[in-house]
């Protein structure tokens, strides 16, 4: 579906450096400005579930009047593959649409890393499980295409690519480093693989297609969700599976085996490691449960292999990525963007 776009007001564009990175110029500040279609409805029509807004890093009182702590600032890290398309078709319009309003909307002018898969990123879980994203082209993803690299970097975005891992693991790889640093992470992608990665300082902002907005996804959501902490999360999916990714549950091989049984063993044992070492000395469950953990061991660490995010890959935060977004260049290089893409009939 179409999504509401706001409109951009003229601003000169900025100078691109050899580096593919605008040089800011001294202009009034991005004004963006509602159209017709959305300006009967407030920013919230773009973005749903917001947190409340930040407030600055003085101490702030409260009620009893003893001071509180201040908010940590945040780090947005933008998944840009999913992006690239509507439903299964390639879409750079439909990424150019998304950007815009996660930008005017979202990440306003915090930091923002963008974060593209490798070259030969799925390999490594291919190699473990051959039917892992076995229905999705090879390669690098749309998301590595140079006319996306161009306007996120035009919009002061650094963009981070690192060969052979997947978007994913270099997102929750940086996502440690920043919370090392003392901020807050936002993940923006609609991929549930991230959910692993939610706690008080890290949450997730996902595009829901279905009502054309962003909405944030936080601790308090999971649990309500799944009636389970999301440290368990890694290990309640390698139970479940995920078909979207071509990784099987275990229900194929133990139909009885669902995901009240797993929930409710997890909740007792805290891990998958945990459940499995403690089955293989005692029983844990009923008959068909202590069978399928007995029996299934080696299929569901495989799973936990292949499904959970890696936390060391090659690369390493840089200061410079973690200030104030400049988004001088933001009307002209998205206005610019979107135009070609639907007049191109690409969206």
């Amino acid at each position: 579906m179409a999504l509401p776009l706001p409109t951009v007001g003229a601003v000169a564009a900025s100078p691109v450096t050899a580096a593919g990175v605008a040089t800011p110029l001294r202009s009034r500040p991005l004004r963006l400005i509602a159209t017709p279609a959305t300006a009967a409805s407030s920013s919230s029509s773009a973005v749903s579930s917001e947190p409340p807004a930040r407030h600055s890093r003085k101490h702030l009182s409260d009620r009893d009047g003893s001071p509180s702590k201040p908010t940590k600032p945040r780090v947005f890290f933008l998944d840009v593959n999913p992006l690239c398309f509507r439903g299964s078709q390639r879409s750079l319009g439909a990424f150019g649409r998304w950007l815009a309003l996660f930008f005017a909307h979202v990440s306003l002018r915090d930091p923002v890393v963008a974060v593209l898969d490798g070259e030969g990123g799925n390999e490594y879980r291919r190699r473990l499980m051959p039917s892992y994203k076995a229905h999705r082209a090879r390669g690098v993803g749309t998301g590595a295409d140079s006319r996306v690299v161009d306007v996120l970097r035009g919009c002061n975005v650094p963009v981070v690519r690192v060969d052979g891992y997947e978007a994913d693991d270099v997102v929750a790889t940086l996502t440690e480093q920043v919370l090392q640093k003392g901020y807050r992470v936002v993940v923006a992608s609609p991929d549930k693989d991230f959910k692993q990665l939610i706690s008080d300082d890290v949450q997730l902002v996902m595009p829901i297609p279905e009502i054309g907005r962003w909405s944030f996804y936080t601790l308090r959501h999971y649990v309500a969700q799944y009636k389970c902490d999301p440290t368990a999360d890694l290990s309640l999916r390698c139970f479940m599976g995920d078909e979207a990714d071509g990784v099987p549950g275990i229900q194929h091989l133990v139909p009885g085996f669902g995901r009240k049984t797993a929930v409710k063993l997890l909740q007792k044992h805290g891990s998958l490691e945990n459940l499995l070492n403690t089955a293989a000395v005692r029983t844990v469950g009923k008959d068909y449960a202590q069978d399928a953990l007995t029996k299934h061991a080696d299929y569901l660490r495989k799973n936990y292999e292949v499904l959970s995010l890696k936390r060391d890959v090659n690369v390493q935060i840089e200061d410079s990525w973690l200030s104030t977004r400049n988004t001088c260049n933001d009307t002209s290089v998205l206005s610019d963007f979107i135009l070609k893409f639907n007049s191109e009939g690409r969206s």
